[in-house]
């Protein structure tokens, strides 16, 4: 009788453990997302987080504006990513994870459509399967709510 209420005790503890530890594992921007427009609750295209070496870098991989071509280029862009293609370019670059908290920050944010880059901080939400996308300079700021794809 004890060796069947250690094995069912021991179950329920594993039980746990792949619960919890699945869902910290999506307490992280990395994986797939949709952009939604901050103005227009319009979903705008799917990005794609990616962790190097603990540095964030997020690519835009399908866009869902209705208007957009298969063609389009980032012609507002003013760095080394002007005039490339809109699909695979890099719209994040450079955040790390705040130290204690479920917060990367530190790096940049490519609106393409104005050409500007912005300090970033990603936070995510609801259990993961929400993302606050801040955008900011000085005291100026613009926050969008990503929703997870995968």
């Amino acid at each position: 009788m004890k060796t069947i209420q250690f094995v069912i005790r021991a179950a329920l503890a594993l039980a746990a453990a792949i619960s919890l530890a699945s869902a910290q594992a999506q307490m992280t921007p990395v994986g797939l997302w949709h952009s939604i427009d901050d103005k227009t609750g319009e979903v705008k295209g799917e990005i794609r987080i990616t962790d190097v070496g603990g540095v964030l870098s997020g690519k835009l991989e399908r866009s869902l504006k209705k208007d957009s071509k298969p063609d389009d280029k980032c012609d507002k862009c003013v760095d080394e990513r002007k005039d490339k293609p809109m699909v695979g370019l890099e719209l994040i670059r450079g955040a790390k994870k705040v130290e204690g908290k479920d917060v990367w920050e530190g790096g940049k944010i490519l609106d393409p459509e104005e050409g500007k880059e912005y300090t970033l901080r990603l936070t995510p939400m609801d259990g993961g399967k929400k993302l606050e996308v801040r955008g900011y300079i000085a005291f100026f700021f613009r926050n969008q709510t990503w929703v997870r794809v995968q």
